[in-house]
């Protein structure tokens, strides 16, 4: 067998060479490409090491096996890739939004996030897209040259996936698309729908690792029952666990290739010859198929229904926001109480903002993880925790 060849661009995938710079000028990277140097970049920095211990929706502590914010993120990264390869459009790109999509997420997933925006509302609020841009254009001090970790402009623009019109009005360029009506790349489109491939899936794994629903319970949704009878009758006898694995991969592997056909279809029906044509179409060009689309909104819809409003993880998530904003109420009141560099920050930030000390505090909790996150409330609140 010969090499692998790289597979040819299509005209409206994003190209390295035509990248629309960095914030700080660089010299060209050796041997690699710009959107590769972002990846790498991504891959070594801290708040990436940290996602091996930020949830999804179980709490790292109550198993080993559940998916965290790392395990996710890679997961993302390789469904993304591979439908980029299909689709003719940039792997390397892809992969970098893909992989740090996630670096803004505060501990305890959702829950974290929902209490800390609260602790915000009245002070800017909190965004974990926003927090992630934060994250690579700021918080992140490793390089001499400059804060943050320097990304490409689509690289950035790729990871900001929500935005409202005052934060898009202050972000400048990367934001601009929510002002205008224009599309991300196709790129970062694709890295939002293998997102949300990736957490409908592995939230079935998890649930029913966990027990907390079974099989049964899930064949009430068409897309894992049609799945699910498939193996049954392929394999009769074949062990739960294996039923399980199973079922789920071939779901994911229908929801992709879905994606994959689906989109080379309305990329052909939208006549986009360009990279500039794709962003000005009305609607993005990556999406499922009518069919697929409902039965995945049926997942969806059963997902938030059975599992994360079941009473262990809400039982979780209350404690969760309780920690969050305990820490956030404390660290206001008496930000001595934070670490010294982070007191620094906040001190920084305050100068510069009314609202600087309440945003450094809240850098200091989304940069937590969990176990972290529920060792710092022992250490200021528990009196029996000196230190």
């Amino acid at each position: 067998m010969g090499p692998v060849v790289a597979p040819r661009l299509a005209p409206y995938a994003a190209l390295a060479e035509r990248s629309a710079g960095r914030r700080h000028p660089e010299p060209p990277p050796n041997h690699r490409s710009e959107f590769q140097r972002d990846r790498d970049r991504i891959v070594h920095s801290t708040a990436f090491r940290r996602l091996k211990y930020k949830t999804q929706v179980f709490v790292s502590h109550e198993g080993d096996l559940f998916r965290n914010r790392l395990t996710h993120s890679l997961e993302v990264a390789q469904i993304a890739r591979s439908s980029a390869r299909a689709l003719g459009l940039n792997e390397d790109l892809t992969e970098a939004i893909a992989l740090a999509h996630d670096l803004g997420h505060t501990p305890f997933g959702h829950a974290g996030q929902r209490a800390l925006n609260n602790c915000m509302r009245d002070r800017g609020g909190f965004e974990h897209n926003l927090q992630s841009l934060r994250i690579v254009d700021l918080l992140e001090q490793h390089y001499a040259e400059f804060d943050g970790l320097n990304l490409t402009f689509e690289t950035r623009e790729g990871i900001l996936k929500h935005c409202s019109q005052e934060n898009a009005h202050r972000l400048g360029p990367v934001a601009e698309r929510f002002l205008n009506g224009r599309q991300p790349s196709l790129e970062a489109q694709l890295t939002n729908v293998a997102d949300e491939i990736a957490y409908n899936n592995h939230d079935i794994d998890d649930g029913l690792r966990a027990g907390l629903l079974t099989m049964e319970q899930f064949c009430e949704v068409e897309l894992f029952r049609v799945r699910y009878e498939q193996v049954l009758r392929s394999y009769p006898g074949l062990e739960p666990r294996r039923v399980r694995h199973e079922t789920v991969r071939r779901m994911i592997d229908t929801l992709a290739s879905d994606l994959i056909t689906a989109s080379r279809a309305a990329l052909h029906g939208a006549g986009v010859d360009s990279l500039e044509a794709a962003q000005r179409f009305p609607d993005p060009l990556l999406r499922f198929s009518p069919e697929v689309a409902r039965q995945n909104r049926e997942l969806k819809r059963f997902l938030r229904q059975n599992l994360y409003h079941h009473h262990r993880v809400y039982r979780m998530t209350v404690k969760a926001e309780r920690i969050v904003t305990d820490l956030f109420s404390a660290f206001m009141e008496d930000p001595k109480l934070l670490p010294e560099h982070f007191q620094t920050h906040a001190r920084q930030l305050a100068e510069a903002d009314e609202h600087g000390l309440a945003r450094g505090v809240a850098d200091y909790i989304a940069g937590m993880t969990d176990r972290f996150a529920i060792h710092e409330h022992q250490r200021v609140f528990d009196l029996r925790t000196l230190i």
